[in-house]
């Protein structure tokens, strides 16, 4: 697999190794030694899935002071996916980075605990998997207005058509 440091501290972008034939293919998922390597120890807690309909967002979400950690993949679909560092104590306070994750690229995205994350749906639908290394803790959860003018993401969406949960609708700015 290939990792990829991407502009944020400890997130990465990780690109197995796929394996393919006439009969389709192959590709490690999770690998606790290989992983535990490329900095992205686990263990993990949990796993769950989502499906979105096109130009949802979904996000951004993070927990404090009960944090997670998420490595996440786009099984059916695809999704531009976003990770943002809303901690005003940082120095990388209020900057984002955004990949594409797809059922074609087969790319998966660590999240590391602390960041806010979030994803849009660029196809028709999208399944989008998570592994957490913490349970979710609902009286923990933050949301950050997915297009805060502060942070001024570019969804690859057109913002009108954006379909988002009430509670994501409501979320308070920086």
């Amino acid at each position: 697999m290939n990792v990829v440091d991407l502009a944020l501290p400890g997130v990465k972008l990780i690109e197995p190794k796929i394996f393919g034939d006439a009969r389709g293919f192959f590709l490690e998922t999770w690998n606790a030694a290989r992983y535990a390597a490329a900095g992205i120890p686990g263990p993990f807690v949990q796993d769950n899935l989502s499906r979105s309909a096109r130009n949802t967002v979904r996000g951004l979400h993070r927990q404090d002071p009960t944090p997670q950690g998420k490595l996440v993949s786009c099984v059916t679909g695809t999704v531009w996916d976003v990770v943002a560092d809303v901690d005003p104590a940082s120095p990388n306070f209020r900057k984002w980075v955004g990949v594409e994750l797809s059922a074609d690229n087969r790319r998966q995205l660590w999240v590391p605990r602390g960041y806010a994350h979030g994803f849009a749906v660029l196809s028709e639908f999208a399944d989008f998997a998570y592994k957490v290394d913490a349970p979710y803790s609902p009286k923990d959860e933050i949301t950050v207005r997915w297009n805060d003018p502060a942070l001024a993401i570019d969804w690859r969406i057109d913002p009108a058509a954006a379909v988002l949960s009430p509670r994501d609708a409501a979320a308070p700015l920086l």
